[in-house]
């Protein structure tokens, strides 16, 4: 209509009410929040599981055999609780998932955000690793409920012509979370004795909550669904599977989400590990500085995030979304492979080569997760919305999981760059996933009645059909 009557269409964050940004604000912030309790771990992961692991630090000096036993059981444990830290994201992605269908998308977030900012909190408390384990896995379990919540929160509440960027917006800004985690390292500096202290600093979110009660209320869109059904068929997870287009549907956004999650987890988020192990080789910087410099390098692997998060939905829009996945599975690829074999073996250049090539593969490998925030919610109809978000995003974590798992046996003796190459090969199964997956640019969110579409075409995405 603007078009027509000659005046220049609404950019997408103009003429929108103020609701509009005090959900995407808090959505944002909790995904935020969210996204620094997850990267806290990844800082202080070596010199948590060294204390815990040799928990006696006024004991005499490892000699050189007990000290390469001990770095060897870090680099390996470091990929187990890594790996079930993600075994938790998924399982809180399936529960929490349903329950944002069924409960609601605010109470859904409330709970998730109380859930991982507790137990973020109480990681910081633990003298043994299986504990630590625990608090990782139900830290996670709250880090995995929060995104699919959220999502759905603000492409319930957006107007057509601005969710698409409010949505990339959303991720865009976790981002900033994974910077504050190196922000909250690098104020604590020497981490081998304070790296508690990152923990405890992270268990703050749960304020957010208190906001949250006062200030959002549940979407009218989800409220309309859930009287319609009786809410008897509200987050019904087999639903998923039941209709031939929402099945398909589900299959191309585990593959997605599996491509990259495992290349991030499994490869990208350990670039903190490999280039402290390189700075320790050199010998000659005191614990406190190794600590500082993986975190400015950590720092500027997420300040490249936010622009190619942000630049992904923008591409997305001008262009298409399935291309804009082809392009960034395919940078992410060659990120990798750059920094890996670009920083292992440097010697005195490796921290330089490691803040050169880190934004870059910031930037590269936390782009398609814009994707998944902008595609995925267009895959499913109100009822399974947060369901089928929560199922995509999260059930492949329970592949993704093996990543850490695979990158540190692959490392023993071969080294970090041999084993991230192995690794981010799953980048394959992303171009895949992309290639099968249907258009969804300037469709509409989805209803049941366009899933309800005759036996001859049931093959045909329903989002084509909308």
């Amino acid at each position: 209509m603007d078009q027509a009557a000659g005046t220049k269409p609404l950019k997408w964050y103009q003429g929108l009410d103020r609701y509009c940004w005090v959900v995407l604000i808090i959505a944002a912030l909790g995904w935020l929040f969210d996204t620094m309790d997850q990267n806290l771990y990844n800082l202080v992961r070596a010199p948590s599981l060294r204390e815990l692991l040799h928990p006696h630090p006024d004991q005499p000096t490892l000699t050189s055999e007990e000290k390469t036993a001990l770095d060897k059981q870090v680099r390996d444990m470091g990929g187990v609780v890594t790996g079930i830290f993600i075994f938790g994201w998924a399982t809180g992605g399936l529960i929490f998932g349903i329950l944002g269908d069924r409960l609601g998308r605010t109470k859904t977030m409330i709970l998730t955000i109380l859930v991982y900012a507790a137990f973020t909190g109480g990681s910081g408390l633990v003298h043994s690793w299986p504990l630590y384990a625990f608090m990782r896995f139900m830290t996670g379990m709250g880090v995995g409920g929060e995104w699919a919540a959220g999502a759905a929160l603000v492409a319930e509440v957006f107007p057509a012509r601005s969710r698409p960027m409010a949505l990339g917006s959303l991720q865009a800004l976790s981002s900033i979370g994974n910077m504050l985690a190196s922000v909250v390292t690098l104020g604590i500096g020497d981490l081998d004795s304070r790296w508690r202290w990152a923990y405890f600093i992270g268990a703050v979110p749960a304020l957010l909550v208190l906001w949250i009660r006062r200030s959002v209320k549940e979407p009218e869109q989800w409220t309309e669904a859930k009287e319609k059904s009786g809410g008897k068929e509200m987050g019904n997870i087999f639903n998923l599977f039941t209709h031939p287009t929402l099945r398909r549907n589900t299959m191309i956004a585990v593959m997605m989400a599996m491509a990259g999650g495992i290349g991030l987890w499994g490869a990208g988020f350990f670039s903190t590990d490999l280039l402290r192990e390189e700075l320790v080789k050199r010998g000659n910087e005191p614990p406190a500085t190794v600590g500082r410099l993986v975190s400015i390098m950590f720092l500027l692997q997420n300040a490249g995030s936010f622009f190619g998060i942000y630049l992904f939905a923008v591409f997305s829009e001008k262009v298409s979304r399935r291309a804009a996945f082809f392009l960034w599975f395919g940078l992410a690829w060659v990120s990798v492979l750059a920094y890996y074999w670009g920083v292992q073996g440097s010697g005195t250049g490796a921290f330089h080569r490691a803040i050169a090539l880190a934004p870059i593969m910031g930037f590269c490998t936390l782009g398609p997760f814009a994707g998944y925030t902008v595609y995925f919610p267009y895959l499913y109809p109100t009822r399974l919305r947060t369901t089928g978000c929560g199922f995509c995003y999260n059930v492949a974590r329970y592949l993704v999981a093996f990543g850490p798992l695979a990158l540190g046996k692959l490392a023993e003796g071969r080294g970090y760059a041999f084993a991230a190459t192995i690794v981010s090969s799953v980048y394959i199964l992303g171009f895949i996933a992309t290639a099968m997956g249907p258009e969804t640019k300037g469709k509409p969110l989805p209803e049941d009645k366009d899933f309800e579409l005759a036996p001859q075409l049931s093959s045909t995405p329903a989002t084509q059909q909308s």
